[in-house]
């Protein structure tokens, strides 16, 4: 009886590689001291009896879970910036490239404050929206304009709520009238898994229903056919106006039925296609028949989750990382990759048991900083897509170059008359008394002001305007000339002197 106790107690004590070593018929001291090496590598094949029990059930749990999960699913499948590729990619030791929306915080103080007070620094996103968690999150406050259905899920970052508040009662500053709005789950206290979403787990989602005509939703199955339409695409309008947000999740029908009526009510039809599509800012999901799925950008909540990921470890409550179960994962497996324990895994993830399901996402306390946990790329928040007649016009800069050229014509036209004005300058020269002077001096007046225009041409327009002047002083002197020309008479050596006595007479 002893040794069919022990050959029964023996397989159970060092677990699945001993059952799989004694099965082969070697000896106990051999089939330990080979269980020892190989202990490491086969941790996930140790955990063969929870692996079947976690597999079974895993292919049945997500066809047994609600419609609105598959939806969740097939809504993050179509996401691009928050995939799973993402999460291998990222890095935690680069620079921002973008703006930075803590520059207030130095990395020193950043550092002390996470140490010494952390609930300071505000609301934080941790990880990714489908693997992540978060740091001082916020509940959803009542208000007239909504009605939170759910306050024990509805916990979010204090950039997610002020966004969600704003659009509301952006709506209903419009229509007085509009019926309070149906808030819907958000997050959980500290974020993390939330069933059945996929993602919902770092404050930044939010489900918003419809406008109805009253503040009770029809509950139909042809949604599209019941919601008010002015006061939905009135939300739309505000969230993309007044909040970043960078994501919204609607079934296809109900987006037809908008799409029309904002392309009915006089929208730039540009504007509105550029909105909807697999890569536009409002998405197809199943399941988003009956609500709307808000993802909102966190630019500072963001990127305070990215510059504490290195600090984790200064705070033990918080030091801990968002594992998502893949296939072929076990307690035993994840517990060893991260440094952790199984029993510890079980409590931070609220676990009564070791099932595990296929896309179910764990909180694994961590003994030190992780160096293989993935991080999130800094957060880069892009232009809002406002309507045509509310973007900012760019066209002033374009209208600047024009006029440079413009008046380096026009100084180039005035300089071609100044050799027409020769002959006043010739009539102006006389004025010199001698006779010899007078008739070598026109010539290089005109030469002079032949060559200085061309080198100043620029700046001798003033010189011209006093010359002129006298000349037109010197228009009235040919009226006396018919008093002097009755003498025609000189015509013998005195013609420079009656043109001189002409001169004189006119002063």
């Amino acid at each position: 009886m002893c040794a069919g106790c022990t050959a029964h107690v023996a397989p159970t004590v060092p677990a699945a590689p001993v059952t799989i070593a004694s099965s082969e018929g070697s000896p106990p001291a051999e089939a330990t001291a080979p269980a020892v090496p190989p202990s490491p590598e086969p941790l996930p094949v140790t955990n063969t009896p929870a692996e079947t029990l976690a597999a079974a059930p895993s292919p049945a749990t997500p066809s047994a879970e609600t419609e609105e999960e598959d939806d969740e699913e097939s809504a993050d499948a179509s996401e691009g910036a928050e995939g799973e590729e993402e999460t291998e990619t990222s890095t935690d030791t680069s620079v921002p490239s973008g703006p930075s929306y803590t520059a207030e915080y130095s990395d020193e103080a950043l550092t002390e404050m996470w140490k010494k007070e952390p609930k300071a620094l505000g609301s934080i996103s941790v990880g990714f929206v489908h693997s992540g968690r978060m740091v001082n999150s916020v509940q959803f406050p009542q208000g007239d304009a909504w009605i939170v259905v759910s306050p024990e899920l509805a916990w979010a970052t204090q950039e997610t709520i002020d966004y969600t508040i704003r659009a509301i009662r952006e709506v209903r500053a419009a229509y007085p009238k509009a019926p309070a709005l149906r808030v819907n789950q958000i997050s959980s206290r500290d974020g993390g898994y939330l069933r059945p979403h996929k993602s919902h787990q770092s404050g930044r989602d939010v489900d918003l229903g419809f406008y109805y005509p009253t503040v009770d939703p029809i509950r139909a199955r042809e949604r599209e056919k019941y919601i008010d339409l002015e006061l939905n695409w009135a939300l739309i309008k505000s969230l993309i106006q007044h909040t970043d947000v960078q994501m919204i999740l609607v079934d296809k029908r109900v987006q037809k039925v908008l799409r029309e009526y904002a392309l009915s009510k006089g929208e730039d039809p540009k504007w509105v296609a550029s909105l909807f599509g697999d890569s536009a800012l409002i998405k197809h999901a199943r399941g988003h028949r009956d609500h709307f799925h808000v993802r909102f950008y966190n630019p500072r909540a963001q990127e305070l989750g990215w510059r504490i990921a290195p600090l984790l470890a200064l705070q033990p409550d918080q030091n801990m990382v968002m594992h998502r179960v893949r296939s072929g994962d076990t307690l035993g497996g994840i517990a060893l990759r991260y440094g952790s324990g199984v029993q510890a895994i079980k409590k931070a993830s609220r676990l009564r048991g070791t099932f595990l399901r296929i896309g179910q996402v764990l909180a694994v306390p961590l003994r030190g900083p992780c160096t293989r946990c993935p991080v999130p790329p800094p957060v880069i928040v892009p232009p809002r897509k406002l309507p045509p007649e509310l973007a900012p016009a760019a066209p002033a800069v374009a209208s600047t170059p024009p006029p440079a050229p413009a008046p380096v014509e026009t100084a180039v036209a005035p300089v071609e008359p100044a050799p027409s004005a020769s002959p006043t300058e010739t009539a102006a020269a006389p004025v010199e008394p001698t006779p010899a002077a007078t008739e070598p001096t026109p010539a290089p007046a005109e030469s002079t002001a032949s060559s200085k225009p061309a080198v100043l041409s620029a700046q001798e327009p003033p010189a011209p305007a006093p010359a002129l002047q006298p000349v037109e002083t010197t228009e009235p002197a040919p009226e006396q000339m018919p008093a002097h020309a009755a003498s025609p008479v000189e015509k013998s050596e005195r013609g420079t002197l009656t043109a001189g006595s002409a001169a004189g007479t006119v002063q």
